[in-house]
């Protein structure tokens, strides 16, 4: 008789290492319940603009239904390098430093597996979003967390930065507007860090998907500083801006090299991101600019809505100047976030992440995404003083 298996055994030790992810968890336990508010999911509560829905229906119509070239259509890659150029004053070429992903996670993926040698140290600031720390691990990497505070905004600072950095660091990963916190950081806070990675002589992973979501004031591009350009991964996407989510559509900059390597693993293991996709970011970029600013003009006032509704509750909430995330600090009720996450669910049928998953700076906040109509927010403001008071 052949020996009985236990499939189980095979499964790598990096995988009992890092837990699912604790916003699903949250998503999981809403399933269950009727008449929720979610204050919980990172995407827009707006349907992808029709004019880009239309692009990709006469696009299948065409019968345009083939792979693309690994780096992605041309045109696409073009239109980015358009963007950058006009937008932020860098220049890539859209030939070799351009590469086209299914989501900025795959672009995040792909990065630091592309740079990663066993044992390297990837320093990843939290509040984070999830999947930094995941990344690493499975690339091999070792991740160092520096955590940010309240008192600076959420804002990384160069010595913070550089008290984690090690003979054996390789890069920093950033995230700025920032999600969970929405955080932003200007020109002078950014010159800063980049002193610091010049010094050391590290490279930046910097995740700026949510660059088009910045309210008072300008997103400053990481590659538009001195010396920065060549020693940057830089990751954005069509998902928050344009309401692209369920497309997993977003690119890589960065120089010929690293985009090489980053191709290969894209190569082998997606082959290319889907050439509908890739057409209606074409017509995201071309025309959808009006759409765009639509989207973040609600989003401002639904931000000063929840912002002014928190503070009032007693939770206290620094205003986010990006994203569509709002972070109050729930310490006063004597809750902490797990507690207050589950009980208001259970109770008031609001969901919220708990700050923690974001990492450990993220102990005693929330998060509360704003991505939902004003009228839900209204209500679930209310739900939350009901829940406060009946502490």
């Amino acid at each position: 008789m052949r020996k009985v298996c236990n499939p189980s055994q095979f499964v790598a030790d990096v995988m009992t290492k890092v837990p699912p992810s604790g916003i699903r968890r949250y998503f999981d336990l809403a399933s269950e319940i009727d008449d929720v508010i979610s204050l919980g999911v990172g995407e827009p509560d707006y349907v992808t603009p029709w004019h880009i829905r239309e692009a990709c229906i006469h696009s299948l119509e065409c019968g345009e239904t083939s792979y693309t070239s690994n780096y992605g259509l041309l045109d696409l890659r073009e239109a980015i390098s358009d963007l950058f150029s006009t937008k932020y004053g860098v220049d890539y070429d859209p030939a070799s430093e351009v590469l086209v992903t299914s989501g900025v996670s795959e672009a995040l993926d792909i990065a630091i597996r592309a740079i990663t040698n066993p044992g390297d140290e990837i320093i990843v600031v939290q509040p984070s979003y999830v999947a930094y720390v995941p990344s690493v691990m499975f690339a091999g990497g070792v991740p160092v967390v520096v955590s940010t505070k309240l008192e600076n905004n959420f804002k990384l600072t160069a010595d913070e930065l550089e008290a984690a950095i090690t003979p054996r660091t390789k890069a920093v990963i950033i995230n700025y507007p920032n999600n969970p916190t929405g955080a932003t950081m200007d020109r002078e806070d950014l010159e800063a860090i980049a002193d610091v990675v010049c010094e050391h002589d590290i490279m930046v992973i910097s995740d700026e998907v949510y660059d088009c979501l910045t309210y008072n004031g300008g997103h400053t591009c990481f590659t538009s500083l001195e010396g920065m350009r060549d020693r940057t991964i830089l990751l954005n996407g069509f998902s928050k801006a344009y309401a692209m989510t369920g497309f997993r559509m977003a690119y890589a900059l960065s120089s010929p090299g690293i985009i090489s390597a980053m191709m290969l693993i894209h190569q082998y293991s997606m082959l290319c991101a889907p050439i509908t996709a890739q057409i209606g970011a074409i017509e995201a970029l071309r025309n959808g600019q009006n759409e765009m600013d639509k989207m973040v003009r609600d989003y401002d006032r639904r931000r000063h809505l929840i912002v002014s509704g928190l503070n009032k509750l007693g939770l206290e909430c620094f205003e986010p100047k990006g994203a569509f995330y709002a972070f109050p600090n729930i310490e006063s009720t004597g809750l902490t976030s797990e507690e207050f996450a589950e009980g208001l669910l259970k109770e008031q049928k609001v969901v919220t992440i708990p700050g923690n998953v974001f990492g450990q700076a993220g102990t005693g906040f929330l998060r509360c995404s704003y991505a939902t109509s004003r009228e839900d927010i209204g209500k679930a403001l209310e739900r939350i003083g009901t829940f406060i008071e009946g502490l």
